[in-house]
């Protein structure tokens, strides 16, 4: 029996590294087998590429060479873990996936739908989240809250308008998947964003 496959997405700030050790306890607990992954990154050879996309003194990297490279990191994720384990029957949480693609090189740098949907076609062969939980925080507290870390990567040195934009790819992916997505209020404090993690995957845990 094939395994679920969730990925967690939202912009910087959001909580996604806290909120995904919940979800991955929560779903250890239900007696879920797991494996915990995120994107860019994965595999030796992903990871690899994430340190070139994330690395601030690469600015001479394209907007087309940014994509190729996430659809680059995203094929050998896929081919190395993703499917292996769905087809063990293990559930896989991923740390951002395609949806964040559409947002970032989408919504962000302004790349065509089309021509991102052709690469994840040639890709993806088809393989979409089962559920995608999206941590949804107006963009200058997520910043703020980002700012409280480690020095800034590429992506986190954009403009406030840059993220706006992004933020708005991804609810309007939201809006166009509703039977996938699932949007949670990431400006809460955090036991009340885990409260609500809790009562949407209870409740799409039970419809499965």
């Amino acid at each position: 029996m094939r395994g679920c496959f969730i990925t967690v997405e939202g912009v910087e700030g959001a909580g996604k590294s806290s909120n995904l050790d919940f979800i991955h306890h929560y779903l250890e607990r239900c007696g879920k087998r797991l494996v915990l992954t995120r994107e860019p990154g994965g595999t030796s050879l992903s990871e690899a590429i994430r340190a070139l996309l994330l690395d601030h003194r690469n600015n001479e990297i394209t907007d087309d060479t940014e994509l190729l490279l996430m659809f680059a990191a995203r094929a050998q994720h896929l081919a190395e873990v993703i499917r292996p384990a769905l087809e063990q029957g293990k559930w896989v949480l991923c740390d951002r996936f395609t949806d964040a693609t559409y947002a970032y090189q989408g919504g962000g740098r302004g790349i065509a739908k089309e021509r991102i949907a052709t690469l994840e076609q040639w890709v993806q062969q088809g393989l979409k989240p089962d559920l995608t939980l999206l941590l949804d925080i107006p963009v200058q507290q997520g910043l703020e809250r980002a700012g409280l870390r480690s020095t800034p990567d590429r992506f986190e040195r954009e403009q406030i308008a840059f993220f706006e934009r992004v933020r708005a790819a991804y609810l309007e992916q939201a809006r166009r998947y509703p039977e996938r997505y699932r949007v949670i209020d990431a400006s809460q404090s955090l036991d009340r964003v885990q409260q609500s993690l809790a009562e949407v995957l209870t409740e799409w845990l039970v419809q499965r």
